[in-house]
């Protein structure tokens, strides 16, 4: 059987850490951006910048693969008119000044999916280049259902009736 290999790309996620918003926070975590992967930024998560009341934090190496079963999701994310990437990320539990991204989606069931589960999403605009990658993916693998004419209820008898 054939190996067959998803598209995929490398990108990295910068959140900032803000101290002491406002009376009623300690702490306020806020996606920046989402940028291309570069090996110079290593693996391991690196400060930007920090000035005592907000942290920028580059963590790089998350790859991002396309999946046919979430064609749709990415059918979806294009159909806003502004496709977004969809940042999933946690605080951790014992010390709430860290926060971190988890994972890394532009399928918008999946963003979804996470939200009912309870989990903090955020999103940024997708770049144009990418969205048209992500357009030609979603154009071979996905199919909208047509819409079917629904008989107006009036037309039907008063135990068909929904």
């Amino acid at each position: 059987m054939p190996v067959t290999t998803r598209p995929a790309i490398r990108v990295a996620v910068v959140m900032e850490r803000e101290a002491n918003p406002n009376q009623w926070e300690a702490w306020r975590f806020r996606l920046i951006d989402v940028v291309p992967h570069e090996e110079a930024f290593g693996e391991a998560p690196r400060i930007l910048r920090d000035d005592g009341k907000v942290r920028r934090t580059l963590y790089p190496n998350f790859t991002l693969e396309l999946f046919r079963d979430e064609a749709e999701g990415y059918f979806l994310n294009l159909r806003t008119g502004t496709p977004v990437w969809f940042v999933m990320w946690r605080v951790d539990d014992e010390d709430p000044s860290r926060a971190w991204p988890e994972t890394v989606s532009v399928s918008y069931n999946e963003a979804g999916r996470w939200l009912d589960a309870q989990e903090r999403i955020d999103n940024v605009p997708l770049p144009a280049d990418l969205a048209e990658w992500l357009q030609a993916y979603a154009d071979e693998h996905y199919k909208p259902e047509p819409k079917k004419r629904r008989r107006p209820q009036s037309f039907l008898a008063p135990g068909q009736r929904s």
